[in-house]
Parts: C-alpha cells; sequence; structure tokens
C-alpha cells in the first residue's frame, strides 16, 4: 500500500470521534445541546427582549402605584407589595409563556429545521424535554426582571420569608408546567397558531375556569333545607337580650360550596396562597394576603352553618368557631392542584415525545413528521 493510499486512513483516524450516546453521561450531553440551542434561538429574539422591557416597565408601574397607595394604611406593606407582586408574577408569566412554548416544535416542522434535528443521534424525548427546559428557562426570564421589586419589599419590613421560601418555588413549578403543556400541544397538534391557542386556553381553564366552574356548580347544587327560627328576649331594665329557640321553622335556599370546593384546587392563585403557613394576628385571624385567600377557601370546606342559641353567650355575642380553629380542621388542597398540573403537563410531553418519534408507523394523511 502507498503512501497516497496511507494517508486518508490517518486522516480519517485523526478525526475527533462523535459525541458518545450512550449513557447518562451522553443523553444529558444531548439533552444540554438541544437546550442550548433553543435557549440561543429565543435569547437573540428581539421581542423576548422587549418582552422583558414591557413586564418590567408594567409590574413596576403597578408596583409603584400600590406603594403610594398602600403608603401609611397598611402597616405590614412589605408583605403587602410583595404578595401583589409575586401573584403579577404568576399572571403575566401564564400569559407570556404559552407565546413561547406554544409554537416550539411544530414551529419548527414548518419551518423546515425540525428534519435536520431528527436526523441526528437527538432522540425524540431529548428533543421535546430540551425544548421544554429552553422555554422553562427563557420564561424565567420574566421572574427575574421582577426581582429587584420583591427585593425592594423587603426592605421595606413586614415579610414572612417562609412566604417568600414557598412562594418563588410553587411560581417556578408552575412556570415549568405552562411551559410542558405548550411544548407538549405544539407537538401534537400540526398548527402552531392552533396549538398557541389551545395553550392559553389550558392557562385560562385554570385560573378562570376554575372560578367560573365554581361559581356555576355552587348555584347548582344549591337545596332547601328546614330552619328553626330563633328570637331575641330584651330585658328593658339591664338591656340584655336572651335567645330563644321557637317553635317555628321556615324553609330556606343554601348554598353548598362545600360539595364542589375541590374545583379550586387546580387554580393557581388558590395553590400559592395555601401553600403558604399563615400567620395569625391577635384576633386569631390572618394578617397578610396568602393567609386570608387560604382561609377563605378553606372555609368553603365547612357545611353550612345551621344558627342556634349555641352560638351566643347570655350577653348576646356571637362565639362560633374562630378563623384559626376552622383553618386548622380543613383539608389543605394545594398539593391536590399541583399534582393536577403536574399530571397534565407529564401527558402532554408524553404524547409529544409519541408525535415526533421518527420513523413514524401512522401519519395523518397530507401530514409530515418533519
Amino acid at each position: 500500500m502507498s503512501r497516497t493510499d496511507t494517508a486518508p486512513m490517518a486522516d480519517e483516524a485523526s478525526r475527533p470521534a462523535p459525541p458518545d450516546a450512550s449513557g447518562a453521561l451522553g443523553w444529558l450531553r444531548l439533552l444540554g445541546v438541544v437546550v442550548g440551542l433553543e435557549l440561543a434561538q429565543r435569547v437573540r429574539s428581539v421581542a423576548w427582549y422587549v418582552l422583558l422591557g414591557v413586564v418590567a416597565i408594567v409590574v413596576g408601574g403597578v408596583i409603584t402605584v400600590l406603594f403610594l397607595s398602600l403608603q401609611g394604611y397598611q402597616r405590614d406593606l412589605g408583605g403587602a407589595i410583595f404578595a401583589m407582586t409575586i401573584f403579577l408574577v404568576m399572571l403575566v408569566t401564564s400569559l407570556v409563556t404559552p407565546a413561547l412554548s406554544g409554537n416550539a416544535i411544530n414551529g419548527d416542522r414548518d419551518g423546515g429545521t425540525l428534519a435536520s434535528t431528527q436526523v441526528t443521534q437527538v432522540t425524540a424525548s431529548q428533543l421535546v424535554l430540551g425544548k421544554v427546559l429552553g422555554s422553562w428557562i427563557a420564561s424565567l426570564g420574566f421572574l427575574a426582571v421582577c426581582t429587584p421589586f420583591m427585593l425592594a419589599s423587603a426592605m421595606l419590613g413586614g415579610l414572612r420569608w417562609e412566604a417568600v421560601l414557598v412562594a418563588i418555588p410553587i411560581v417556578v413549578l408552575e412556570i415549568g408546567v405552562i411551559s410542558a403543556i405548550g411544548v407538549g400541544l405544539s407537538g401534537l397538534i400540526r398548527r402552531p397558531v392552533l396549538s398557541t391557542v389551545v395553550s392559553y386556553l389550558f392557562v385560562a381553564l385554570f385560573s378562570v375556569g376554575t372560578l367560573i366552574g365554581f361559581g356555576v356548580a355552587t348555584i347548582a347544587f344549591q337545596t332547601e333545607e328546614e330552619r328553626q327560627e330563633i328570637s331575641w328576649d330584651y330585658d328593658e331594665q339591664t338591656g340584655n337580650a336572651t335567645c330563644v329557640e321557637t317553635d317555628r321553622t321556615y324553609t330556606t335556599v343554601v348554598a353548598r360550596p362545600d360539595r364542589v370546593w375541590w374545583m379550586l384546587a387546580a387554580n393557581p392563585y388558590v395553590i400559592l396562597a395555601d401553600a403558604i403557613p399563615p400567620h395569625f394576628g391577635g384576633d386569631s385571624y390572618p394578617d397578610d394576603v396568602f393567609g386570608q385567600i387560604g382561609l377563605g377557601v378553606r372555609g368553603l370546606q365547612e357545611p353550612p352553618h345551621v344558627e342556634s342559641c349555641a352560638d351566643y353567650d347570655p350577653m348576646g355575642g356571637y362565639q362560633g368557631d374562630s378563623p384559626r380553629e376552622i383553618y386548622e380542621r380543613t383539608v389543605p388542597s394545594w398539593f391536590v392542584g399541583l399534582g393536577i398540573h403536574v399530571a397534565l403537563a407529564a401527558a402532554a410531553v408524553w404524547g409529544a415525545i409519541a408525535a415526533v418519534r421518527a420513523p413514524a408507523r401512522r401519519l395523518a394523511p397530507g401530514s409530515r413528521i418533519a
């Protein structure tokens, strides 16, 4: 064999070997490549920076107005501003994230760039999960631009750090859920516009649909109940009132939110408020927004209260259960709603992985996998 014949062989041997896709380390390496490409595509986009600026201006403006309005009226100003900030961040990210993730896969399919990835060593699971992580990280940028406002609220005082340590991870996880649902739907639905719209519908279902469903179901499940009438005897000399249970009864229509309260479990704002441990004041009532929302939702678990003379002391004052007692004996629901969100996100991602797997066994007429 001549030297000219051995030269190509030497060149071939000196070339670096392609990355090994076998093993956990190789799998994670290829996943990181997809995440890097996804982030590079989004971060280089001018629209992403424009959205960041708009979010910063909107959130900053709202927080400034709240600060000027609540100053002098709210003792724990820092806690109130942080609560409004974290709710506003969840609202903004839930509106922006579907636009970033709703066309992650079918947009590449329409642009003809999905095929170039499918012919590499990247598997369908790496492709979908990489796009989910890329969209998730890009969406967390909107949380990052709101961090200065959270730090400013901490400097105002009255902010409980346990609220911060619970609220921020839940918001981060909810952003990931929306990202996963958007990417999953973009793999299951062929049209980018349609998948983005359906992603927004899921967001609306969680945030607004649960409230509408709860209200409608509460009206639908209301019942007629017969109650015993009570009256009051007043002593003109002492001025005291005595409760008296009469033999008369009356029929009234009673709402039954205790039968449908579970519909609110999937609401992201309820999840956030219910997960944060409340702080009760001297009147056994929560002294922050999170605890007040959590108490209101948990109070819906209680069956309708039948008023009787046992609710009043001899002086005529009401002596029912305190808000703290109601909160402690009811069931927390935030982990149920969070589990529902994670399960839906996992189902969407699994469906997208099955849809983009190549080679495909079946395709709809007139459609293509890449």
